[in-house]
């Protein structure tokens, strides 16, 4: 009897991503090579996150217009005809007086990373337009003190990685620190023992040497979702500043990556506005009288005559 047998490969998370990547890529170009009379435009489009973005496609169609996901083509977004538009998916729209003067653009309300992808737009199941939309990287300077942690905030699902590039006297190549795939952490032996992975990803006991640009990058996209721009610093922030950076970091996490930073800013700042303030009026009441009552003492001594005889008999006549 014939020995057979059969070779099994295990592919890891990084290798089945990139093979998903690869195959929605495959799927665009080969539906282009294949679909005859295609005339499609290639364009990609990049806004920021949570802002509205549109993609563009200049043709006229005289019937059927939608739009769907490149590699979904029976899930349609939005379409419009003669008579009317329709919104498909919430988030999704054409106009119907841009659709009649030839102008098929899709508007998508709220751009986040969950929308990023290929878009195609076809006339009666013809391909016009294809559009990739990429979402701005996010950036943020922050400034920690040695022996605290770096919290790099995780929003997507798909694999990342974060790259190191040191700043200053110090720079040389990036580092890769750790990969992230879901709720796995694989991390640099040199990192290991620093970085761990709940709601956000900490690197823990930062020192001066560590500053620099802190980058995750999208692994499947080879795009950057977040820059921080990372200042370890010697010296001693007050403990107001401190409480109000917490505070206003918590207040501002919903509002996207940057904000919290930028509201912790601020109300560590403003904290010390309000107390210089009142510094001033406290100096003010208690410094500005006392000086008042010298200056009256002094107006008010008596003049010594014998004195301002004398200065009048050395004075020239």
């Amino acid at each position: 009897m014939r020995d057979q047998r059969f070779l099994q490969v295990k592919w890891s998370p990084a290798a089945q991503s990139l093979m998903t990547s690869c195959r929605s890529l495959l799927f665009v170009l080969l539906l282009h090579t294949i679909t005859p009379g295609s005339e499609s435009q290639f364009t990609t489009v990049k806004v920021k996150l949570y802002d509205t973005a549109v993609l563009p496609c200049s043709r006229r169609c005289s019937g059927l217009a939608s739009w769907t996901v490149s590699h979904l083509r029976s899930d349609i977004l939005a379409e419009c005809d003669q008579t009317s538009c329709r919104s498909v998916k919430e988030g999704y729209q054409m106009i119907h007086d841009e659709y009649l003067k030839g102008n098929l653009s899709l508007i998508i309300s709220r751009a986040d990373y969950s929308k990023r992808d290929w878009y195609t737009c076809e006339c009666n199941r013809r391909d016009f337009c294809d559009v990739r939309l990429q979402i701005e990287a996010v950036t943020s300077n922050v400034e920690i003190e040695p022996g605290e942690s770096l919290l790099l905030q995780l929003k997507i699902s798909d694999p990342v990685e974060v790259i190191y590039n040191r700043t200053g006297s110090a720079a040389g190549p990036s580092d890769q620190i750790c990969t992230v795939y879901g709720e796995s952490l694989q991390s640099e032996p040199e990192y290991k023992h620093r970085t761990s992975l709940s709601s956000v990803l900490e690197l823990r006991d930062m020192n001066v040497s560590d500053s620099g640009v802190y980058t995750v990058r999208d692994i499947r996209n080879k795009e950057d979702i977040l820059i921080y721009t990372v200042t370890v610093t010697d010296e001693q922030h007050s403990r107001i500043w401190k409480e109000g950076y917490k505070d206003g970091y918590s207040a501002g996490r919903e509002d996207g990556y940057g904000a919290g930073y930028q509201k912790g800013l601020g109300v560590g700042g403003g904290s010390f506005v309000i107390i210089g303030l009142a510094v001033g009026v406290i100096l003010g009441m208690l410094v500005v009288p006392r000086v008042l009552h010298l200056i009256r003492e002094q107006t008010e001594q008596p003049v010594d005559m014998g004195a301002a005889a004398a200065l009048n008999q050395d004075s020239p006549t």
